[in-house]
């Protein structure tokens, strides 16, 4: 899976944002859906708005069964 990293505040671990666009059941048209998960950097190397493929993982805690496969694109930074 594939997103953006949303918050880095973590020691060893990024919050990563996955969206997805659902059908609406009544009016038929798209809609963003947002998933946020947590995932296992083991070198910190990820920053806020880096593009990330993440894979699952064995549980490392109570909310992260995600680890960082690799950066796909670096955040543009100021």
């Amino acid at each position: 899976m594939t997103g953006r990293v949303v918050s880095n505040k973590m020691q060893k671990t990024v919050a990563v944002a996955i969206e997805r666009m659902v059908r609406h059941p009544v009016f038929g048209k798209y809609v963003r859906r947002t998933t946020r998960l947590l995932a296992h950097d083991e070198a910190s190397a990820c920053r806020e708005g880096d593009l990330v493929s993440i894979v699952e993982c064995r549980p490392i805690s109570r909310r992260k069964s995600w680890r960082v496969a690799e950066i796909l694109q670096r955040a543009e930074s100021e």
